[in-house]
């Protein structure tokens, strides 16, 4: 029995809406992330509760998302204007650069190492990654054995014939051979030898 419509107001009991809120908010975050992962898109969800407390998920880092959404609907449209200008290219120096130190930390964390500034949450992330990554490497591997098995047995079938070929030869030698020793007059052996 599927779920019936549900009516979109606020609802009343503080009770009812925090858990309604701590729900939407895991799917909404999962939502985001799964999106992420499937579509490979650069991903930033913020979040703030009826009580304030903020909650986001990202992608990749996100004040570079936030900051390259900004350029992308409001501050690239004024870039030629002369201070402004320099401040939107200091912006996205400072923002290569974090990006820079951002991905040289994670390299390193992806080698396991200098790992012990990270908490529970950005272990479980990092672990959540490399678990992703080994199986998209593991995937890799399965496709790359697969397609070499395949050529492996084509080239096995085409040896295969060829050596069928070279049996039938040999054995149509050897009885065009025997048959020239049968049709010689044995006067011609003994006056060749």
């Amino acid at each position: 029995m599927g779920r019936g419509k549900v009516e979109l107001k606020r609802i009343e009991n503080q009770t009812n809406r925090q858990v309604t809120f701590s729900k939407r908010r895991n799917g909404l975050l999962k939502k985001a992330y799964e999106l992420s992962i499937l579509c490979d898109a650069e991903v930033a969800l913020l979040l703030f509760s009826p009580s304030g407390k903020a909650y986001h998920f990202a992608s990749h880092d996100i004040e570079r998302t936030i900051l390259r959404y900004k350029n992308e609907v409001g501050l690239s449209k004024n870039s030629d204007q002369g201070p402004r200008a320099m401040e939107v290219w200091r912006t996205k120096i400072d923002d290569m650069t974090r990006t820079i130190h951002e991905l040289e930390a994670r390299d390193k964390h992806f080698a396991g190492e200098e790992l012990s500034n990270l908490g529970m949450k950005e272990l479980k992330q990092l672990e959540r990654q490399l678990r992703v990554g080994v199986e998209r490497i593991r995937s890799k591997k399965r496709r790359i054995i697969s397609e070499h098995i395949h050529w492996l047995k084509r080239r096995h079938k085409i040896l295969h014939e060829e050596n069928i070929h070279l049996q039938k030869q040999v054995k149509l030698y050897e009885v065009e051979g025997s048959s020239r020793i049968l049709d010689t007059n044995p006067s011609e052996l003994l006056s060749k030898g």
